[in-house]
């Protein structure tokens, strides 16, 4: 059995999916664009994109009562390999301790010209 995570405080889905998925006591965050919310705008540069990309899934994760302590596994999708270095040093502060596994890949293009897209899965 399946259960749809959706949290007003990150943006909704621009596309035919769930913002989040819980299914057997994990959740499975959908990819999260650098979208404010409350203005519908994203920021400029990688890192305050990173930051925004974070916030709105910790927000989806409130949703389900959990906390980005609970994430097991995340995956960062970057415009460019050049500004890894940029998003590594905020995605590291949202992290406590043990951080989750990771994968990180340079793509063509992301949703809306972003420079970075986050997604995860988070255990209870």
């Amino acid at each position: 059995m399946k259960k749809v995570i959706c949290s007003e405080k990150a943006p909704g889905a621009i596309g035919p999916y769930s913002q989040a998925i819980e299914a057997s006591g994990m959740v499975f965050v959908s990819g999260q664009l650098p979208i404010d919310a409350t203005t519908g705008e994203m920021p400029e540069g990688i890192e305050a994109q990173t930051r925004q990309s974070l916030e709105n899934m910790k927000h989806i994760l409130a949703e389900a009562g959990l906390t980005m302590a609970n994430v097991v596994k995340t995956t960062v999708l970057l415009h460019d390999m050049s500004l890894f270095a940029g998003m590594n040093g905020v995605y590291a502060s949202y992290f406590d301790g043990a951080f989750p596994a990771r994968s990180a890949f340079a793509v063509k293009a992301l949703p809306k010209d972003a420079l970075v897209e986050i997604e995860c899965i988070a255990a209870r």
